[in-house]
């Protein structure tokens, strides 16, 4: 079994076609067929169906792809490790982090880190909690921030907690409720704007309206942070959000929710059986020190607290 074999057929599985995966992999499909013919004698079992056009996966290819996945993930990251030798002049860093970090203090950060150490590079994935959990467990990402508590105490990953949101009521601008408070029960009867699945936000409104006895009235659905943002400055609706994120939005108009509020914690992730890289350790420390002073400072946006010390 070859780490070449092994990445044609997680190119075959995730695009379900060979002429597909050969481009993808820059190879003649021909080539690109017989690794696999290949990989499927050392293994002693196919792993795709072929019938009438289609390509799926058999059961021992489903069996294989996570395991593939894995190893294709941990192979790089040994190349990286072994680069980061140089002394952190070059390397790379895959991180993970929620549509409102983005947009809010993870790009300070990224800066700093990019002055720190230019040579390094940053690839960010951008996407809700659950889905950055599933990424490092696959060994996509090296760190990712994420929302906790985690569903079900993954015991795959290293958690640190650093700091803690509140989630506040967003209306246009042009309809603003002009109430110093809300209580999630003021929200019954109201269109809602709701962000799509995989997102904890969504997870989170959806339990706390029916914790107070009614299902939200959802105008639109399916959005990511951006588009869900842009729906309520449009007035389809309400929206339950990160105050981080109203910073540069004249167009949104928030009101806190009353005590005991809502809120979310931002936790620093990593897979508890791969050991971060040098630049990936790098990145944590540059993070670590940039919040510590944010919060020290008072530069933390509204609505955030520091919870690392």
């Amino acid at each position: 079994m070859q780490l070449q074999q092994l990445s044609y057929f997680v190119a075959v599985a995730e695009t379900r076609h060979f002429t597909q995966a050969a481009e993808r992999m820059r190879v003649a499909q021909p080539s690109l067929s017989k690794q696999i013919k290949a990989l499927e004698a050392d293994l002693g079992a196919p792993l795709f169906s072929r019938a009438r056009g289609n390509v799926t996966l058999t059961a021992a290819g489903e069996a294989l792809l996570p395991l593939a996945r894995r190893i294709l993930a941990d192979a790089e990251t040994a190349r990286q490790e072994v680069a980061e030798l140089a002394g952190l002049r070059k390397g790379r860093v895959r991180l993970g982090a929620t549509p409102s970090l983005c947009t809010g203090l993870l790009a300070d950060a990224l800066a700093r880190f990019h002055r720190d150490y230019p040579g390094i590079e940053l690839l960010v994935e951008e996407g809700g909690s659950r889905d950055l959990v599933r990424a490092l467990a696959r060994g996509q990402i090296d760190l990712s921030l994420i929302i906790m508590p985690l569903q079900g105490d993954d015991p795959a990953l290293v958690t640190e907690e650093i700091l803690r949101e509140n989630l506040v009521v967003v209306t246009s601008s042009h309809e603003p409720l002009r109430k110093p408070y809300l209580r999630i029960e003021d929200l019954r009867g109201r269109p809602m704007v709701m962000f799509r699945r995989g997102y904890d936000l969504r997870e989170a409104t959806l339990a706390a309206c029916r914790q107070a006895g009614f299902e939200p009235r959802l105008a639109v659905q399916g959005g990511e942070m951006d588009a869900v943002l842009r729906f309520v400055e449009a007035g389809l609706g309400v929206a339950v959000v990160p105050s981080m994120v109203l910073d540069g939005r004249p167009g949104l108009a928030a009101t806190p929710l009353a005590p005991p509020g809502l809120s979310r914690t931002v936790a620093l992730a990593h897979r508890r059986d791969v050991e971060p890289t040098r630049a990936a350790q790098a990145f944590r420390a540059t993070l670590l020190a940039f919040v510590v002073e944010a919060g020290q400072e008072g530069t933390l946006p509204q609505g955030v607290e520091l919870i690392a010390e």
